[in-house]
């Protein structure tokens, strides 16, 4: 089933229309994002950029492997952001996750970072539509030895969530990562309330979206999906909320 790049980008992780240099292409490295205050503005060689970066991640080896490999890719702008990927790491072992989901595994680089954490028993449910990806994503799981505690569905995202639940499985999960298609964030949401524990942790990526979402243009669908995605939670009393400037905005909503 695969879909190729632009179609694969349109339907499960949204299409990022500029495609100059990410911003999270730091000096040729690949490392770093936005800075706080300055979350989709900041350059790649801002130096307090690579204070940060320099100073604070710690990154497996196989992970730094698979980001290289990412950044061959025309779409790696869709890459999350290496620091952003060490704070999910970090909270997820805070609560003592044992059970994630990630909706939109892209090349596998932040699942791959929730296997290395999770226990051995653990199980990171990985959703994704194109095969391409899967593919680049395997090896590197299969080196770092966490293979096993993946379970890819190479299906729509949507699809996947609602056979988790179906199967009985609502309230058991710790951690949700979304980072697929803008326009059903919402769905994803909505779905991922379900499936998380109490005190389980939903993290939701490009809810910035390089500022777009400050005043949405009429033509801007995506944005407006975003914008309204962010009040929404402002206001959702489901849950406690936090939304940070790393990368291009992360928000951190966790049940009630």
């Amino acid at each position: 089933m695969q879909l190729g790049p632009l179609r694969r980008a349109v339907h499960c992780k949204g299409v990022a229309m500029n495609l100059t240099v990410s911003y999270r292409q730091l000096g040729g490295t690949g490392i770093g994002s936005a800075l706080p205050g300055k979350s989709h503005s900041g350059g790649k060689n801002d130096p307090v950029l690579k204070y940060v970066v320099n100073n604070s991640l710690r990154e497996h080896p196989v992970m730094t492997k698979l980001r290289l490999k990412t950044l061959e890719d025309p779409w790696s702008i869709m890459l999350v952001a290496s620091e952003q990927a060490q704070l999910m790491a970090n909270l997820a072992k805070l609560i003592n996750a044992s059970k994630t989901i990630e909706i939109g595994m892209y090349t596998g680089y932040n699942t791959l970072n929730m296997a290395l954490v999770v226990p051995e028993k653990g199980q990171v449910v990985a959703c994704e539509i194109d095969d391409e990806y899967v593919n680049i994503a395997k090896p590197f799981f299969k080196e770092a030895g966490v293979e096993d505690k993946i379970n890819v569905r190479l299906q729509m995202c949507i699809k996947t969530l609602d056979e988790l639940i179906a199967a009985g499985e609502a309230g058991t999960y710790d951690f949700v990562f979304i980072d697929a298609d803008k326009r059903n964030y919402d769905r994803y949401y909505e779905k991922s309330l379900e499936l998380v524990r109490q005190g389980g942790i939903i993290a939701i990526d490009n809810v910035l979206w390089s500022g777009k979402v400050v005043d949405p243009a009429p033509d801007d669908l995506t944005s407006q999906a975003l914008d309204k995605l962010n009040k929404k939670l402002h206001t959702d009393q489901r849950i406690d909320l936090s939304m940070l400037t790393v990368g291009d905005g992360l928000t951190l909503a966790i049940k009630r």
